[in-house]
Formats: structure tokens, C-alpha cells, sequence
């Protein structure tokens, strides 16, 4: 009996290894120094479902660190994928500037590839007429719900750092302009910040000087009841150091997760609770309490990097599959997405809708914005309850015009 069921299983796993190289899923990130969840999201894919290399279904490539000066290296790093017949799906976090046009280039070979583009640096337009399925952090509901968050815990001004790049953005101007409309209704200050481009001629290193010497003064100027947020990841890290030793707050990182700036700035070693973040989310906030800031940071429990690349690396996986099976599947509904994303999540809520353009009202049926409970660390944390908060239906029509 023992022998036939180990044939049995023997059996089922090389089936599922031939039907595992009936196509392929490439996804693209950035590398460790610039976005190091993202990568870690794509690891994961690799350990669940194999690499291209040995006999697996998932093709890992990075893009640039100096993306903005080496489009054209991304456009054919990120393109390059359609060169494999085998290729079905094409995934791209963060999808930065050029991501629209390589999908454009696999769209005109290879029509039947399915392009996926999380946390999209390229305008809305743009974006989600090249790609089949476009996410994004919720920056409609999540620039009211940080000052609300901030509010709560006894803030009274809240500190927005960024540059001009990032501000020509779309979703963050009107991400910023729905965090000033909303100081103001709960009479809190809002203050505008410039720091440099990581990706200018300074350089991630020059970045994060620039926040390391300028945080201080900061503190001292808006005083301890200041909430501080950066648009950049690699801001984050520098910025957390010296919120901890200086006074301050900090609801959550652009890109929220409890390894985002919080390893660094701690200097504690996650290493052995890789990939575990019930346990890295502990250590993190043990660390915190340790250092005494309890009560005054927050974070996604899970990274929104590690889940947006591991989500979507699932969620075109089913969508591949229902295909070649002749199935129905919606990849751009709100309820598979959130599915997917909560495979990676245990525990923690989701919410989102589609992104509503906000001069005409009409919603992009495949652009969705998606967002985890901020929980604040502490001794006990806790979760804030964000997703059952309703967001005000202005929040939805800001443009990003109105505070500029």
C-alpha cells in the first residue's frame, strides 16, 4: 500500500511539473538597494513555483537602480521577455517610466502575453492603455486615512517630503492635495518638503545624507507632535533614524511594510525570520518598544512590495491557467485581486476600488487601488481599522490642482 501511494504521488508531482513548464510568468523589479521587497515578492514566486532555469514557470529579472537616465536598457530588459515562446504572463513592480512602451513592444509580437504593472510610476492614461491590469498603493483612500491616522494619535502637523519627479506625478499630487484638504478640516499644519532625487546626480547616498543631517532640524522647527512622511523608499531608512533618537511620528512608508527603512534604522538582523513577517513584524516591534517608540510608528504587517510582486505573480498564473483550462476569470476585479493579495497576508485586511478619473468621474475597469490596516506599533500595537473606515466621496474628485 505504502508503495503504490508514493507511486501515486510520485506521479502526481511530475504531472505537475510538465504542466508547470506549459508556460512561463516573467516578472520584473527593481533591485535590493531600491526596492528590496518587490525583489524578496519575486524570490518568493521562484520558491513557490520554480525558476525558468530548473524546470520551473517563473523568470525573475531586474531593472536599472538609475531607471530614469537607462530607459531604454529597462524598455529591453522588461520587452526582452517576449523572446521566450513559452512566455504567458509579464509582471513589472514597480512598473516605472518606460514600462508602457515595453508592454506596448510585447503587445505588438505577442498579443496573447498578459502585461501586469504594480505601483505604476507612468500616468493612469498611460499606463493602463498598454497594460491588461494595473495596481497601485490606494492613494485616493490612503492620503485620507495617514492624516486621520496622524490625528489620532495626537499630531498636529504632518511633514510631506518629496521632489519634483515625484511630484509630477499624477497619484501623488492628488494624493498630497486629499492630505492638505483633510489637515485642514481636522486643523492640523501641513508642510511641504523638497529633499533630493535618489535617482539624480547625488545619488541614493547623497539622498539619504541630505535626510539624516535635515531631520533634526525638522523636528526641532515643527516640533514632537510632527508626523513625517517621504514619497521614496530609499528616503525612508534615514528618516526613521533619526525620527527614533529625535521625537516625531510615522504612520507608514509610501510603500508600507515592516522591513521598509525599519531593519536599517533599527539595526537589528531579520535574516533568520526572512519571509516570515508575523515574525520579522515582532522583532521589528520589539525593537521599537526597545528603543522607545512605542506608539509612535506604524506599518503595513505585510509588505505591499513583497505582495504586489507575489500577488500579481499569482493572480496571471490562475488567469494563465483558467485560459489554457477554457475558464472564466476576471484578473481585473477588485475581489480576485484582494484574494490573491491575501494569500500572501494571513491575518491582515484589504480594501480598494478602481481608480476613479477625477475631472470626468469615469473608472478605469483595469486600473485598481488596493490597501492593507495600518497597524502602529507598540506595547500591545495595534491595528488602526482603516478598511472599515468609508472614504468621503471628495476625496475621490480631487485632482491634485488644488493646493498647487
Amino acid at each position: 500500500m505504502k508503495k503504490t501511494i508514493a507511486v501515486l504521488l510520485a506521479l502526481v508531482m511530475l504531472s505537475a511539473a510538465v504542466f508547470a513548464a506549459d508556460f512561463h510568468i516573467g516578472i520584473v523589479t527593481g533591485t535590493v538597494s531600491q526596492s528590496e521587497d518587490d525583489l524578496r515578492g519575486a524570490e518568493a514566486l521562484i520558491a513557490e513555483y520554480g525558476a525558468v532555469a530548473d524546470g520551473g514557470i517563473i523568470q525573475h529579472m531586474t531593472y536599472p537602480d538609475n531607471f530614469m537616465e537607462e530607459q531604454e536598457t529597462t524598455i529591453s530588459v522588461i520587452a526582452g521577455l517576449a523572446d521566450d515562446p513559452l512566455m504567458k504572463a509579464v509582471i513589472v513592480n514597480q512598473a516605472v517610466p518606460g514600462t508602457a512602451e515595453a508592454f506596448r513592444q510585447i503587445k505588438a509580437v505577442r498579443p496573447d502575453i498578459l502585461c501586469f504593472a504594480g505601483e505604476a510610476h507612468e500616468e493612469p492614461y498611460l499606463i493602463s492603455g498598454a497594460a491588461d491590469l494595473v495596481t497601485s498603493n490606494d492613494f485616493v483612500a490612503r492620503g485620507y486615512l495617514m492624516i486621520q491616522s496622524a490625528h489620532k494619535l495626537g499630531c498636529d502637523t504632518f511633514v510631506h517630503i518629496s521632489f519634483p519627479r515625484h511630484l509630477a506625478m499624477e497619484k501623488m499630487q492628488r494624493r498630497r492635495a486629499i492630505m492638505i484638504q483633510t489637515c485642514n478640516e481636522l486643523g492640523m499644519k501641513f508642510v511641504d518638503v523638497s529633499a533630493p532625487d535618489p535617482t539624480s546626480d547625488v545619488g541614493i547616498a547623497g539622498a539619504q545624507q541630505y535626510i539624516l543631517e535635515r531631520t533634526p532640524e525638522w523636528i526641532e522647527q515643527y516640533g514632537q507632535n510632527t508626523a513625517f512622511f517621504c514619497t521614496n523608499d530609499a528616503h525612508t531608512e534615514p528618516l526613521l533614524r533619526q525620527l527614533m533618537e529625535y521625537g516625531g511620528y510615522f504612520v507608514e512608508a509610501d510603500l508600507p511594510s515592516p522591513l521598509m527603512g525599519y531593519p536599517g534604522a533599527l539595526g537589528i538582523d531579520l535574516s533568520a525570520e526572512a519571509g516570515d513577517f508575523p515574525a520579522i513584524l515582532a522583532k521589528v516591534e520589539a525593537a521599537i518598544v526597545e528603543q522607545g517608540g512605542a506608539g509612535r510608528f506604524g506599518t503595513w504587517a505585510y509588505s505591499y512590495g513583497y505582495t504586489t510582486s507575489a500577488g500579481l505573480g499569482k493572480l496571471a498564473i490562475e488567469a494563465v491557467q483558467a485560459e489554457m483550462n477554457g475558464e472564466d476569470f476576471d484578473y481585473t476585479s477588485v475581489r480576485n485581486i484582494r484574494k490573491a493579495f491575501s494569500d500572501y497576508t494571513p491575518g491582515a485586511n484589504w480594501n480598494g476600488s478602481q481608480l476613479v478619473d477625477a475631472t470626468s468621474g469615469v473608472s478605469y475597469d483595469n486600473f485598481v487601488l488596493v490597501y492593507q490596516d495600518t497597524y502602529i506599533m507598540g506595547n500591545p500595537g495595534y491595528y488602526m481599522g482603516n478598511t472599515d473606515i468609508e472614504i468621503p466621496e471628495w476625496c475621490f474628485y480631487m485632482t491634485g490642482k488644488e493646493f498647487q
